[in-house]
């Protein structure tokens, strides 16, 4: 037995995917999908900046791939149908555009200088987790198929380089400023830390990653 799926919600974050499920025995099947996410905006990125950090990133793009591996162990009726355990390995990359970002640097003399700075980097990880779900066979010869991912997450460790580039010769201060102004930004779920130096800053990501699976998926049993 054999499926092609697609999981429908996701289109709504831009994340065209296709997976194939080949079913092994009654109770096991072998599930591997692939997704990538358009260029866009961050998704949700108000629900882990500030407003006023958010502003800095106005122009921010990024884009994504993700590549899965997912045991499947069905509790119910089996091949393919009923519930389902499915621990699984993910393998996640992500891009950026070439971005804008300002901070402000409150020099000796009192006065305030806004100081601009070109960004770009990217960064991956590898996770492990476990999903619960459950599938439906919908018509009459069994043909169409309804795969609700219940609940899923994922958990590993990342790494990725990010470097901001300034035209300004930034002076001790200036970079001491924007590796503070960078390390305040504390952006959830990522450790990382900041370099500076006269042309910018580099960012190295190098921590936990983690994330959530949810969704329903349609596909085509043969």
């Amino acid at each position: 037995m054999n499926i092609i799926k697609t999981n429908v919600t996701a289109y709504a974050f831009r994340n065209i995917n296709l997976s194939y499920e080949r079913a092994i025995n009654q109770w096991f099947s072998l599930n591997i999908g692939f997704g990538t996410m358009t260029q866009g905006k961050v998704p949700f990125i108000n629900a882990f900046l500030k407003d006023e950090d958010e502003k800095r990133f106005q122009n921010l793009r990024v884009k994504a791939t993700n590549f899965t591996i997912e045991p499947r162990f069905y509790i119910g009726k089996g091949y393919g149908r009923g519930f389902y355990f499915a621990p699984y390995y993910r393998y996640s990359d992500v891009s950026s555009n070439s971005f804008d970002f300002y901070y402000d640097y409150d020099a000796i003399d009192g006065n305030t200088y806004q100081i601009p700075l070109k960004g770009q980097g990217s960064t991956s990880g590898n996770s492990g987790g476990l999903m619960v779900g459950v599938q439906f066979f919908l018509t009459r010869s069994q043909n169409l198929v309804l795969d609700f991912w219940i609940a899923g997450a994922h958990y590993g460790s990342g790494k990725g380089d990010f470097t901001m580039t300034s035209n300004y010769v930034l002076t001790p201060e200036m970079q001491a400023q924007l590796k503070q102004e960078i390390e305040n930004l504390d952006i959830p779920f990522v450790d990382y830390t900041v370099e500076t130096n006269a042309n910018g800053a580099k960012i190295k990501v190098d921590g936990p990653w983690a994330g959530f699976r949810s969704g329903l998926s349609i596909g085509y049993r043969f």
